[in-house]
């Protein structure tokens, strides 16, 4: 089934705070994200392990200009990736665990340039997993569920276990409800905040935490909430924005996402880009199963 075409519209929506200049530079954000990814990933091989690897994400991010971060890079290998035996926030931050042939590995990566922010995911493995290609084929589908959804103007609440009805359907497991909060997704906003840049707290970034808050009060004043979830602050229509959207999916020791951003207007909703290394993986299998 052909994606949903996608792309950007030739003007803003009303209320719609982004010109087109500003998602160009999202957008430029979010493709240097993936790029460091993809070279992080050409890097890494057994015997390395998560915290070797987020310092070499780090590295190649900030030598691509990156000067702040919305949150410190992430790497999980094996069973890591389908967060099996996480019981506390700490347990996110990269570990020991070394990699080994046939494990699957997700890296995410949220830098920060010039203020505009991206929040990526990439998933992987080394060697030979039959049950990662599967889970890889089948998360195209939680991508156009979730536009469709959100284009329907559905509650976001309901969006949620529109997902976890079709993980349901595949046997599979919703790991996005192990993240803080539970959530899939959370609004991106231009950081205009002036505390130091490169200082982290918690693994978050000091003027993240400072937009993030200004943003949550904003958010809850209009009976609404910055943090996509499945519960009562989640039942309100998409709001118009940009959000950083994550289905996290799991089949027993293996677990894979994508994080990309998705735009919403107040009419309409789109993928930010299409020129990304899940959607391009799918685009070849199709190709290659025509």
């Amino acid at each position: 089934m052909p994606a949903p075409k996608s792309g950007p519209k030739s003007a803003p929506m009303p209320g719609f705070r982004y010109s087109e200049r500003d998602l160009a530079k999202f957008r430029e954000v979010q493709q240097l994200a993936y790029h460091c990814a993809e070279q992080v990933a050409a890097w890494i091989e057994p015997g390395v392990t998560e915290r070797q690897t987020t310092a070499e994400l780090r590295r190649c991010l900030v030598r691509a200009g990156v000067q702040d971060f919305f949150h410190v890079p992430f790497a999980w290998f094996g069973d890591r990736t389908a967060f099996r035996h996480f019981h506390t926030p700490l347990q996110f931050f990269a570990g020991s665990r070394v990699l080994a042939e046939g494990m699957p590995y997700v890296l995410d990566c949220a830098p920060v340039v010039d203020g505009y922010t991206a929040d990526i995911g990439y998933g992987g493995k080394v060697g030979e997993n039959p049950v990662w290609d599967l889970l890889a084929k089948d998360l195209r589908v939680y991508r156009e569920l979730i536009l469709r959804e959100v284009r329907a103007r559905k509650p976001l609440a309901e969006v949620y276990a529109a997902v976890d009805a079709q993980l349901a359907a595949h046997g599979y497991d919703n790991r996005h409800q192990v993240y803080p909060g539970r959530v899939i997704g959370h609004q991106v906003t231009r950081n205009t905040a002036r505390g130091p840049a490169g200082v982290n707290l918690f693994g978050f970034g000091v003027r993240t935490l400072q937009t993030l808050g200004r943003e949550l009060v904003k958010e809850r004043l209009e009976g609404r909430s910055p943090l996509w979830a499945g519960g009562r602050a989640s039942r309100h229509a998409p709001t118009p924005g940009l959000w950083a959207v994550e289905p996290h999916i799991g089949f027993r020791e293996v677990g894979i996402k994508f994080e990309e951003l998705l735009v919403v207007t107040d009419e309409d909703a789109y993928w930010l880009d299409d020129d990304l290394p899940h959607v391009r993986r799918w685009t070849a299998l199709q190709e290659a199963t025509a």
